[in-house]
């Protein structure tokens, strides 16, 4: 690398929408828009009940609080180069914010994996050790987890803007989606990028294949417990009270096995299909997560009913 290298150091980096779609702002910046309002609303209604309702102060409840949160704090992260993209047609983002911005996607992420895992954790000692469930996850033991799954998101994620900002970019300043990270980010870099290249695998494998290998043991467990249960019915009655974390569980990793598998298995694969992954990974799980528990578990709802109804009265 000469030493003018970086004389060609852009200011400011280029989001882009869905390309490949023409028109696509017309009608995704109001369809964003909804989904960020229904997702800050749910996920804000999620976290008030847990406050408020008694019946919900239950680990399984507390664990779904701390996803609220980190799907809060995600899709804050996100709000404002998104909107800007899809709503007022404002490409530009400096690169000290989209650094900032990736570090905050990446360490919120990592967070959401971590509490998923801990309500792997949570589902297997309720089947597995009834008897045992609130001695085991007190509530200063769920607090630790959620605070561990937080503070392992940013001990990972920190190094991730430094190594890029030592880093020239001098290979244009256009970035595949609508939002930073660092792997789209690192395209554009000159220089020394194996570092990035190694942490980057280090920081994946450490945070979301660890927890997703972690999860899969956990339900194995689970079914080993299950098929150990003498009666149908209580199979099935142990199986349901899964369901509801085995769907965002689904929705969370498979967009990211996904798009994982289609950069080494087919590599020629359209920008579109890559950056409706992308979208889809980031947007539809704090969407759905407290949509999904609120219509699967009979408590939230009661819950909800109980709140609205003394507002309406």
């Amino acid at each position: 690398m000469t030493k003018n290298s970086t004389d060609i150091q852009p200011s400011v980096f280029i989001l882009t929408g869905l390309r490949g779609l023409a028109g696509a702002r017309m009608w995704l910046g109001p369809l964003l828009s909804l989904m960020y309002t229904i997702t800050l609303v749910s996920n804000c209604t999620l976290l008030y009940l847990v406050k408020i309702e008694r019946s919900l102060r239950e680990p399984q409840y507390l664990f779904l609080s701390m996803l609220a949160g980190a799907d809060i704090a995600l899709s804050i992260s996100t709000l404002s180069s998104v909107l800007k993209v899809f709503v007022f047609g404002h490409h530009e983002i400096t690169i000290d914010a989209c650094l900032s911005q990736l570090f905050f996607i990446h360490t919120f992420s990592s967070t959401g994996s971590g509490i998923l895992l801990s309500m792997a954790f949570d589902r297997f000692v309720a089947i597995s050790h009834p008897l045992r469930y609130t001695t085991i996850l007190t509530h200063s033991r769920i607090t630790k987890m959620g605070l561990a799954a937080f503070l392992r998101g940013i001990a990972l994620m920190t190094p991730l803007p430094i190594l890029l900002k030592r880093l020239p970019f001098c290979k244009g300043q256009t970035l595949s989606y609508s939002y930073c990270q660092h792997p789209d980010v690192m395209k554009l870099a000159c220089g020394p990028v194996k570092i990035n290249i190694f942490y980057g695998l280090i920081m994946v494998i450490c945070s979301f294949a660890l927890d997703f290998l972690l999860i899969v043991l956990s339900y194995t467990l689970i079914l080993r417990s299950v098929l150990g249960i003498a009666s149908r019915e209580g199979q099935l009655k142990a199986l349901n009270t899964c369901l509801s974390h085995i769907f965002i569980v689904l929705i969370f990793y498979m967009p990211l096995l996904a798009i994982a598998l289609l950069h080494r298995i087919n590599r020629k694969s359209s920008p579109l299909t890559f950056a409706v992954l992308g979208n889809f990974y980031l947007f539809m799980p704090p969407m759905f997560n407290p949509i999904v528990y609120s219509l699967k578990t009979k408590k939230i709802r009661d819950a909800l009913q109980k709140s609205f109804g003394s507002w309406r009265t």
